[in-house]
């Protein structure tokens, strides 16, 4: 075989390598990236609500979808019930008196017993909820830029489309 070829070939198979190992870098690049967009989506997920009613209006609407910082998300505390809960926050909690949690306003916060219980209400609603909530039963709490809630408008409608609501 002459040089030539044999140089020929060996440039081939350098060749031939080196867009293998390109071709395993983009692959590698890929999964990641996949893999990224999939931790980002559970970790948003995790901080969203869909509206289910109409109780908050004209602050949000049925199939609106709350941002929220949460008590506990995959074992991280990103605010405390107890303290971080003020008069005007807009907080998700499970309710004794509905199935599904309940997105309504602290009016109020007050000892019970020598217990600390908070006094909620939806905005469009008349009267306060049933029952004083306690700390614990709050899970999460609306986000707010400045005075406003962080709100994504009626992209919730598929949600509640699914599930029947």
């Amino acid at each position: 075989m002459s040089k030539k070829r044999k140089n020929r070939q060996k440039k081939k198979k350098q060749l031939e390598q080196e867009n293998k190992q390109k071709s395993n870098t983009n692959l590698y690049k890929e999964i990641l990236s996949y893999a990224a967009i999939l931790i980002l989506a559970v970790i948003l997920s995790a901080h969203l609500n869909v509206v289910v009613s109409g109780s908050m209006e004209p602050a949000f609407y049925r199939g609106d979808i709350v941002a929220t910082e949460n008590v506990n998300t995959y074992g991280i505390q990103e605010f405390n019930p107890y303290t971080d809960v003020k008069v005007g926050d807009v907080v998700v909690y499970d309710a004794m008196w509905y199935s599904e949690p309940v997105i309504h306003r602290v009016i109020d916060i007050q000892q019970i017993n020598g217990s600390q219980y908070y006094i909620i209400k939806g905005d469009n609603n008349d009267v306060q909820d049933p029952y004083p909530v306690s700390p614990e039963q709050v899970k999460s709490k609306v986000l707010k830029i400045g005075d406003s809630l962080v709100i994504i408008p009626k992209l919730g409608y598929v949600t509640l489309l699914f599930r029947g609501l």
